[in-house]
């Protein structure tokens, strides 16, 4: 096992800004087409603007920034979803100089407050009335605000025309003086233990991380001769959502945004707008192996899924040991069986994205090995990364022809990884960033001689790769002083077709326990597919919640699998809603706000542990062995609360 790794050094060298990459562009090539939207949320058809058509929108409202006043290096927030105005809008910020601050639209008042306070943000761009009345309760408190725009009230066309009399040449000479190192964003992190910190991001480390990938796996967008195309609904409040929309922009990658993130407006965009790359966070793709699951069920085609499933994955697999010198590869049995479900299922499976994908590529965190080799078996290689909001991205990312499930590849070219001897990662490269806006002592924590302390936990094995396990603040010390890492717990208990979301919890407690979330659609059609008990309603409907307990404790049967008995999960309870990010349970990226869940949900976790008796003849003994008992068991014990 290897404590360090690194990659080799690029010949990339910065210049300029971020916006630079668009005007040459449309210089270059002006008919390219670069941005696409749809009219309506349920339309077919896209509006494609071509490169110089989004060159001359983006220097419109530059014009329009400088009439309003806004001066290189002042901070204007944007609070909208992923949509097309957002990189009009941010490139025109970066074309004069001034610096982005994206904040989730679902923030609450008072992030949303801390974050413009915190960057002493001039101006902010919200997306509607519903973003308006957040901002607008607290603009007093803000002494160096001095503009609210909202995109719905026509706040684009009104920058424009406010700027009709600036000169081209004016826009052009603010551009041509934005140097890499000028800071571009000052992107939050997710606060997911307190306050969030803003990490300056300059223009030269955006351009790293993007770049660098470009060279590298660019190629791997569209088959040879065709224009890669990319669906954009990430948040671009998310590093990880600014790296797509910088990798398409600064890779003449067609980038199409769609705003809404339910299943339905997402299928559609994926079959309407047939992406040949797909960028996503491991919760979307298990989202999309389960309504495949849910679908073949509903139509009966359960059991063959499950088959071609199983099939999927042992191709994957043999495929990787032979590309990595392990085996042999395929059989001729396991050949011949892929080929059949190829053209019974697996294409049906491509065709609900939309057909044309064949690579993707998964952050934010850690992909299962079984999900990841399902996609590469079904003909859709994910490729799984690593990285964070203080690296403006990606760090690592698997090797072309040596993709390793499981893992998160290795470090990118110009990036160092190493292990410190508590297990966390830390890293240095190009991509850093510059540090926490007005938190000298909290920068001074993480960056210690030009080595990122990244928090999260982690290996390294012999040939470079990097395997997460977790992040160091997530770990869970019971009573009895056993640690717990709740990401694989987590990550196992999510594989079930029922369960939507899972925290584990148990800080200080006797074990670990898990708060539960199930998925509406997949509860639905199981329930339609149990037997009638006889009896009345309300005895169908017990029969009906002691078998969901049953389910999903074999659920958490099947997880405890991964990790050693004192670690094992001992109580669980189903809670009757999701955690969303408008509660501010979830982060932008979609991971738990555990401390917010904690508090949250105090009272369901403080029942899920009172329902766990002693066994008969026996007293609990109290104090650190206090957890004895509970490890000694052989039962997972559910609270008591209802599901529905």
């Amino acid at each position: 096992m290897r404590d360090s790794a690194s990659a080799p050094e690029t010949a990339w060298a910065p210049a300029g800004g971020l916006a630079d990459r668009l005007f040459e562009t449309a210089e270059r090539t002006p008919a390219l087409p670069l941005l696409a939207r749809r009219p309506g949320p349920d339309g077919a058809d896209w509006e494609v603007r071509t490169a110089a058509e989004v060159r001359d929108e983006v220097l419109g409202l530059a014009k329009g920034l400088i009439a309003a006043g806004i001066a290189p290096g002042e901070r204007v927030a944007i609070m909208a979803r992923t949509r097309y105005e957002w990189t009009v809008f941010g490139y025109a910020l970066w074309t004069v100089g001034a610096e982005a601050v994206p904040i989730h639209p679902a923030s609450s008042r008072d992030q949303v407050a801390w974050m413009l306070r915190d960057a002493h943000c001039a101006a902010v761009l919200v997306e509607d009335e519903r973003c308006v009345m957040t901002v607008g309760p607290v603009c007093a408190s803000l002494p160096a605000l001095r503009h609210v725009w909202q995109l719905d009230a026509g706040a684009c066309a009104e920058l424009t025309a406010l700027g009709a009399d600036v000169a081209a040449a004016t826009v052009d000479s603010m551009r041509r003086i934005v140097l890499p190192e000028a800071t571009a964003v000052v992107a939050y992190t997710s606060g997911t233990t307190g306050r969030p910190l803003g990490c300056a991001l300059s223009h030269g480390a955006l351009a790293a991380a993007c770049d660098v990938l470009l060279d590298g796996w660019g190629g791997t967008a569209a088959p040879p001769g065709e224009q890669g195309a990319v669906l954009a609904f990430l948040p671009f409040s998310h590093v990880y959502g600014l790296m797509v929309q910088g990798l398409c922009v600064r890779g003449g990658l067609l980038m199409a945004h769609e705003p809404e993130l339910t299943e339905a407006a997402l299928a559609s965009a994926l079959r309407t707008f047939r992406p040949t790359c797909f960028y996503a966070v491991p919760s979307v793709l298990e989202r999309i192996y389960k309504n495949f699951l849910r679908s073949a069920e509903r139509a009966g085609r359960g059991a063959l899924f499950e088959r071609a499933a199983a099939t999927a994955r042992d191709f994957a697999e043999a495929q990787e040991r032979r590309r990595l010198g392990t085996g042999p590869g395929p059989g001729l049995d396991l050949r011949m069986r892929h080929a059949r479900y190829e053209r019974s299922v697996y294409r049906r499976l491509r065709a609900a994205l939309g057909g044309r994908v064949r690579r993707a590529a998964s952050g934010g965190s850690p992909l299962s090995r079984e999900l990841s080799l399902f996609f590469e078996g079904i003909g859709i290689h994910v490729h799984d990364g690593y990285g964070l909001t203080e690296t403006a991205g990606g760090v690592t990312m698997q090797p072309l022809g040596r993709e390793k499930s499981g893992t998160v590849g290795k470090a990118l070219p110009g990036t160092e990884i190493r292990v410190a001897g508590d297990g966390e990662i830390l890293v240095r490269g190009p991509s850093l960033f510059q540090g926490y806006v007005g938190a000298a002592d909290a920068t001074r924590a993480v960056l210690r001689d030009g080595w990122l302390a990244t928090g999260d936990l982690g290996r390294l094995d012999d040939e470079g790769y990097v395997t997460v396990t977790g992040r160091k603040e997530d770990v869970i010390v019971t009573s009895g002083g056993t640690s717990v890492a709740p990401a694989a717990l987590e990550q196992r208990l999510r594989t079930h077709p029922l369960v939507h979301q899972a925290v584990v919890v148990g800080d200080g407690r006797p074990c670990a326990g898990a708060l539960i979330t199930l998925d509406p659609e997949s509860v639905t059609h199981w329930r339609a597919g149990l037997a009638p008990p006889d009896g009345d309603a309300g005895a169908r409907e017990a029969h009906e919640e002691n078998a969901l307990r049953e389910e999903i404790a074999r659920a958490v049967a099947a997880a405890n699998r991964a990790v050693s008995r004192a670690e094992s999960i001992r109580v669980f309870s189903i809670l009757p809603e999701p955690f969303d990010v408008a509660r501010g349970l979830l982060t932008p990226s979609l991971d738990p706000r555990r401390a917010e869940i904690a508090r949250v949900c105090a009272p369901e976790i403080d029942a899920m542990y009172a329902a766990r008796s002693p066994r008969p003849g026996r007293t609990r003994p109290a104090g650190p062995t206090a957890g004895e008992d509970w490890e000694e068991s052989d039962n997972v014990f559910v609270s008591r609360r209802r599901t529905r």
